[in-house]
């Protein structure tokens, strides 16, 4: 839960003390200071700035979100769980942005992982579904409701409500 310059400066406090307790021949907490290391660097590539990134999102701040999720270089090293959100708070910058082509792709990608709930996944399909059809892309937006649709008894009140009114808004452009 660092941003990438956090994270280097805690990294070399630690690399230092490893340094420190070498030279002073207590090679135990050398040892255990190393690990501190290893795990900031395992939490750059596996964990990035996601959680930072997810406060952010949540609160719609979608600059402050964008600088901290592109401060993560290589997104595919990413765990699948922090994967989802990242493709998912993506997508929702883009929109954010009416960047409508890079928010379908990164929607399209947080569906392929994990989310938090089947509401959340609904939610990524939900989105694909709507681009599409102010796209114009009535048979892609129709498969992907299809989705949306079977997982419809594992999501909220107002997510099916949404479902439903992109059902009756596809029905009526299909005339």
């Amino acid at each position: 839960m660092f941003t990438n310059k956090a994270r280097i400066g805690v990294a070399l406090a630690f690399g230092i003390m490893v340094l420190f307790f070498i030279y002073q021949r207590s090679y135990e907490l050398a040892a255990v200071a190393f690990v501190f290391v290893a795990m900031l660097v395992w939490g750059y590539f596996k964990e990035g700035t996601i959680i930072l990134a997810a406060k952010q999102f949540h609160v719609k701040d979608y600059d402050k979100a964008e600088d901290l999720l592109l401060q993560i270089r290589n997104p595919e090293w990413l765990s699948k769980n922090r994967r989802g959100f990242y493709e998912f708070m993506m997508g929702g910058v883009s929109l954010h942005k009416q960047d409508f082509a890079a928010a379908e792709q990164h929607y399209e990608a947080a569906t392929q992982y994990p989310l938090r709930s089947a509401n959340d996944h609904v939610a990524a399909l939900v989105h694909i579904v709507n681009i599409s059809i102010r796209q114009g892309n009535y048979q892609k937006a129709q498969a992907y409701l299809q989705l949306a649709k079977a997982k419809g008894d594992q999501v909220n009140a107002k997510m099916r409500a949404v479902i439903q009114k992109l059902e009756q808004e596809l029905e009526t452009n299909n005339k």
